[in-house]
């Protein structure tokens, strides 16, 4: 439980501009929310790992909206409904069932189309909330936390110096 605490602060505080990291929990949303059994979990895993985020953050947040998930899976599965009922989509549905391999993805799933439209529809609050959060805690509360004596006595340990000097 302590270096899930030490990789978020991390992370937060790693020299990563604020908008990769709010990107990194923004897009942890997307995957955190989708169901993990279906083929478009693990294409939009694989784009995600290659584009640049912060993959600390990235890593963390996909897991603590996975745990979120399953308390929000009947709120998807009415959302999704409403979109695959509507029907000036339904011919737009049925051309995606005839591409190759889309069925495969679950599209046509009520709680996967659900959780990826709530996921695209919370992205930019999200990140614009997190973004805000990295930059608040940067600002207040590191310079506070760097200033107690446990951090200070840590930073002063003889092998925490020298992995300092390795890194620096």
């Amino acid at each position: 439980m302590l270096k899930f605490f030490i990789r978020l602060f991390k992370a937060i505080n790693s020299n990563s501009n604020p908008s990769e990291i709010a990107h990194g929990i923004s897009i942890a949303l997307i995957l955190g929310f989708l169901p993990k059994n279906n083929l478009l979990w693990y294409i939009l895993a694989i784009f995600f790992i290659f584009m640049r985020i912060n993959k600390g953050a990235f890593a963390i947040f996909t897991v603590i909206f996975s745990l979120i998930t399953p308390f929000l899976d009947s709120l998807f599965h009415k959302f999704g409904i409403f979109l695959l009922s509507i029907p000036q989509l339904q011919t737009f549905y049925a051309s995606l069932l005839d591409v190759p391999f889309i069925c495969f993805t679950g599209f046509n799933n009520t709680i996967v189309a659900g959780s990826l439209a709530s996921a695209l529809i919370l992205y930019v609050p999200v990140f614009i909330i997190s973004r805000i959060i990295v930059s608040l805690i940067r600002k207040f509360i590191v310079p506070l936390i760097r200033k107690t004596k446990i951090s200070i006595f840590i930073q002063n340990l003889p092998t925490i110096k020298k992995i300092g000097d390795i890194t620096n």
